[in-house]
């Protein structure tokens, strides 16, 4: 049996046993961790970070985390509402004036945090090397018209939320998302995140595996549908996600590099009223816009039904597992997750190199969810 390292309550064996489990059948290397009421009651880690497996998962192992990265760009959007620089009622282009153009005037900020903007994607051509230069690929999208009429539907941002809500950061705070990151949340809370990941910890990182061929290529579908035009502009590839060109970048929809502690370290915030580890993000108040339901159907871009409030999903079918009240939740491409449970002041984070199959989560995220929950009872 793969040996589990880190720490555990008693309570929550269930989640070491699972994680054991998922080791030695599906998993390469995950990191598993739980804030509850306050304090790391699990921090678990185990497996390899190569498919060679010569190379152990250890405690500072990061991984690039894929769309668990958005969780914290909507945080960082929620810090500039907190200290009243930002309105997420009012129109994107009041902040970034060139956003104005091609009847996007009324887009507001909210669209943008809740996947209805109408702008899922970039038109194309459009490459993933494109993504990587900040001012044209943001010129890009400011040009555009929307793909449908904002506000009326999700369509999941999968690629270019990083470049809408960083672009509107950017113009209010004169830094670069990833520069406001390690300035205003990862350095004050103490957290092993980053965005993109600095040259020096490349030795540190688990090199994502990328999951197994999808049935249907999003290639051959409709190439006028909602969900080719955001699928393929730009196409996504773990291949590229493992070259030190997207590590460089500024991407915060997709390369937020972190494990499950680090996550952890940065999200518990928002299941803790605000504050975690001495220090005060939010307000209670300012945490309730979360709440504040966008859209509730199916998404056009990922074709299942999904419920989203400002700047999270707060609902969905494709994750039965996650329970109903004042949870919010995303995950990455592959299945790594970040759960807030504010009824029950509860984080769980989920982080992993092999990615499996699905649109959100996967069998190995719920069995860690569900330990979790059934530890609480």
């Amino acid at each position: 049996m793969t040996e589990v390292q880190g720490s555990c309550d008693d309570r929550f064996s269930g989640v070491r046993e699972a994680l054991e489990r998922h080791l030695d059948a599906d998993e390469l290397g995950a990191s598993i961790a739980v804030d509850l009421d306050g304090e790391t009651v699990v921090d678990l880690w185990g497996g390899y970070r190569d498919v060679e497996r010569t190379t152990p998962w250890t405690q500072d192992t990061i991984v690039n985390v894929w769309s668990t990265t958005k969780t914290v760009l909507s945080l960082a959007a929620l810090m500039l509402v907190e200290r009243g620089e930002l309105d997420v009622y009012t129109p994107v282009a009041d902040y970034w004036p060139e956003f104005v153009a091609k009847g996007k005037k009324d887009i507001q900020v909210r669209h943008l945090m809740s996947h209805t903007s109408g702008v899922s994607g970039w038109d194309q051509p459009f490459s993933i090397k494109d993504m990587y230069d900040w001012e044209t690929s943001t010129e890009r999208l400011a040009g555009q018209r929307p793909w449908w009429e904002p506000g009326t539907a999700s369509g999941y941002h999968a690629n270019n939320q990083g470049h809408l809500v960083g672009e509107v950061i950017r113009r209010i705070t004169n830094k670069t998302f990833k520069q406001f990151v390690a300035d205003e949340i990862a350095g004050p809370l103490g957290a092993d995140f980053q965005i993109g990941a600095k040259e020096s910890d490349f030795g540190r990182i688990a090199p994502v595996v990328p999951p197994p061929r999808p049935d249907a290529d999003p290639r051959e579908l409709d190439p006028e549908s909602i969900m080719v035009k955001t699928y393929t502009g730009p196409v996504a590839s773990a291949k590229a996600a493992n070259s030190p060109e997207w590590r460089a970048a500024d991407m915060g929809a997709l390369n937020g590099h972190s494990n499950a502690r680090g996550v952890l370290d940065v999200l518990r915030v928002m299941s803790l009223g605000g504050e975690a580890g001495g220090k005060r993000l939010l307000s209670e108040k300012t945490i309730d816009l979360v709440f504040d339901q966008q859209s509730d159907g199916v998404d056009l871009v990922l074709g299942e039904p999904f419920r989203f409030g400002i700047g999270f999903c707060l609902g969905s079918p494709v994750v039965p597992y996650v329970p109903e009240g004042r949870t919010f939740f995303w995950g990455g491409w592959g299945g790594s997750m970040i759960i807030m449970d504010l009824d029950r002041r509860l984080t769980i984070s989920y982080m992993m190199n092999r990615m499996a199959p699905g649109i959100l989560g996967s069998d190995r995220s719920e069995a860690y969810v569900r330990a979790v929950y059934e530890a609480l009872g």
